[in-house]
């Protein structure tokens, strides 16, 4: 499976940088973005509410719209859950989180063309994730504290609403054993456009 995720972030990434007829506009643009993090399943049972940044750098050209291709990273950090250690024998688990996304946003047709355009937008992200772990146990417990470096593979799927330069969205991020719901507000700036 992680030849044929490889396969196609080098695709998608060959594709999104192809060249396209001279009569076409063309840009690039940066985002970046802020907002909690809600862990689901077993995460959710060891991890509290986290919070997250990110950047992401995103193309298009005329003949693609509404279709972009972006590739996005941060950081993310998850405290470990007061009920947790209640249960256990930790005294703290956090987990950091560097994402590293691959994927295609779509900007559906616009809501609101009055005052401000206002267009729902779909995303889909092929992702790669570096988790860092910190394992620490109570006093007495006989167990040895660690930390712990992993790499995982996953998905990243979800809508929202943009004004373009303005943006709120949820996704719903898939790695074995950490899933997570991320709820963003990104603001986008134009680095490069090319009529």
């Amino acid at each position: 499976m992680k030849k044929y995720l490889l396969l196609f972030l080098i695709l998608a990434f060959n594709l999104s940088f192809a060249q396209s007829p001279d009569k076409s506009a063309k840009g690039f643009f940066l985002a970046v973005g802020v907002g909690p993090r809600f862990p689901m399943g077993d995460f959710g049972n060891t991890s509290k509410l986290g919070y997250g940044l990110s950047a992401e750098i995103s193309y298009t050209n005329s003949d693609s719209l509404p279709f972009f291709i972006f590739l996005k990273s941060g950081f993310e950090t998850y405290p470990g859950s007061q009920d947790y250690y209640s249960k256990s024998n930790y005294s703290n688990l956090s987990t950091n989180l560097i994402p590293v996304k691959l994927g295609v946003q779509y900007f559906l047709s616009p809501l609101v063309k009055s005052q401000a355009l206002l267009m729902p937008i779909l995303e889909l992200s092929a992702s790669y994730g570096l988790f860092h772990t910190l394992n620490e146990f109570k006093p007495g417990s006989g167990q040895t504290n660690f930390s712990e470096n992993k790499s995982r593979f996953g998905f990243s799927a979800g809508a929202g609403i943009s004004a373009f330069m303005l943006e709120i969205l949820a996704s719903y991020n898939y790695f074995d054993q950490h899933q997570y719901i991320a709820l963003d507000l990104k603001v986008r700036y134009p680095i490069y456009i090319n009529y």
